[in-house]
């Protein structure tokens, strides 16, 4: 007899809804890039701040779920390490770090690796509570540089951390975003600071997570490839509109 499916989203729906989100919100800002105020601008964006909790989440599942950490850990650094080339040519920012500013110099992957990083430390019997504490510091600093800074790190821990309570998962997890729009309010644009608390529409969509993968087993290895890929369709976009213009903070 075939198992029946539980009621709700499987991962790999949630996972194609961040996907379309993300197509979403980067294909706005390389066609018309630029903090736009224009109304369906703005909501383009809203929609894409669907994505980063949808990752931090399975992020924090995959920890949970995990046969191999070092394995899911290494392919997760190769992902960031592809992806950054990928991401800095899709908005014009300098393959190199740090050349123009802190900000935006990589993609969220590099803070989702060290997002999961954190996760082994926090359960590790290896660690006093104080050196702990130091490499959550090493670690925001390290992570600093990429797409939703630290903050996707730090999220990521509180969501591992909350793993059971979704009510607290959620609440730690905006008490970060909160903590992000905070920044862009006083250091980057104050109307896009707003924009970043839609991330809370991803609530929603999480907590009718059901619990399990979907019966395609091949969408991760789907969203490692697409990330990237469509990055370097934006880029394309980006010269052909613009030039070879940076077009966001961080370019």
């Amino acid at each position: 007899m075939e198992a029946i499916a539980k009621k709700g989203l499987n991962s790999n729906q949630l996972k194609l809804i961040a996907i379309i989100a993300m197509t979403i919100d980067h294909l706005t800002w390389v066609i018309w890039p630029g903090y736009q105020t224009e109304w369906w601008q703005l909501m383009l964006h809203c929609i894409g701040r669907i994505t980063a909790p949808i990752m931090w989440f399975f992020i924090a599942e995959g920890y949970h779920y995990t046969h191999n950490f070092k394995k899911y850990a290494l392919r997760l650094l190769l992902f960031a390490v592809i992806s950054h080339f990928a991401y800095t040519f899709a908005f014009g920012i300098p393959f190199i770090p740090f050349t123009t500013t802190a900000f935006n110099q990589t993609s969220v992957i590099w803070s989702l690796f060290w997002g999961l990083m954190l996760l082994k430390i926090n359960n590790s019997d290896k660690f006093k509570g104080w050196q702990k504490a130091l490499i959550v510091v090493l670690v925001c600093l390290i992570s600093f540089c990429s797409d939703w800074s630290c903050i996707a790190t730090i999220a990521i821990v509180y969501i591992g951390a909350y793993r059971g309570s979704f009510g607290k998962q959620m609440i730690w997890m905006m008490v970060w975003v909160a903590v992000y729009a905070a920044v862009y309010f006083f250091f980057i644009d104050k109307i896009y600071a707003a924009v970043q608390l839609f991330a809370a529409l991803s609530i929603p969509l999480l907590k009718s997570y059901n619990g399990e993968r979907g019966s395609w087993k091949g969408m991760k290895w789907l969203f490692y490839i697409y990330y990237p890929a469509h990055l370097i369709i934006c880029g394309i976009i980006r010269l052909l509109l613009h030039g070879n213009v940076g077009i966001m903070i961080g370019s």
